[in-house]
């Protein structure tokens, strides 16, 4: 880590990722002490920069923004968890609750890993499999499309 730098808050990351999930916009960036934040939605990746842009991996319930061809290559993924319906995503059972499952979190099969809202119905989605998350690729209160990958298992 470089000690001229000065440390990335991930609360602040969240924060602001958080203000554009629940919102109409598709990007937010914020610049204070020459530290710049900047999120925006799928497609472009999550960029947090000071001086020059940086690609960044996203936090864990942060929006995971993924480029359109890194979509198709988790689509094929053999540990893959698609999206069985249209509607939206939540990582946690209710605002404000600790999210079902974090990226490096052990799960069991049948374990509930999110919901997935549909026509004011609320639908667990459980694990098909016992593993490790390795990937959280949507973000809390994400639309998704039927197919679409959510996470990955391995």
């Amino acid at each position: 880590m470089n000690p001229n730098k000065p440390p990335i808050d991930t609360a602040i990351v969240k924060e602001i990722a958080d203000l554009l999930s629940g919102s109409d916009l598709t990007e937010i960036e914020v610049e204070h002490e020459g530290l710049r934040i900047r999120v925006v939605r799928a497609p472009a990746p999550i960029t947090i920069a000071q001086g020059a842009a940086l690609a960044a991996p996203a936090v864990a319930a942060a929006p995971a923004a993924v480029a359109a061809e890194a979509v198709a290559d988790f689509s094929k993924h053999p540990g893959v968890v698609n999206s069985p319906m249209v509607g939206t995503a939540y990582l946690a059972a209710e605002p404000g609750a600790a999210p079902f499952i974090e990226v490096g979190a052990s799960v069991r099969e049948g374990q509930t890993v999110l919901i997935v809202e549909a026509m004011k119905t609320m639908n667990a989605i459980p694990a098909p499999r016992s593993g490790t998350v390795t990937r959280i690729l949507v973000g809390n209160a994400q639309p998704v499309e039927y197919g679409e990958p959510l996470l990955i298992i391995e």
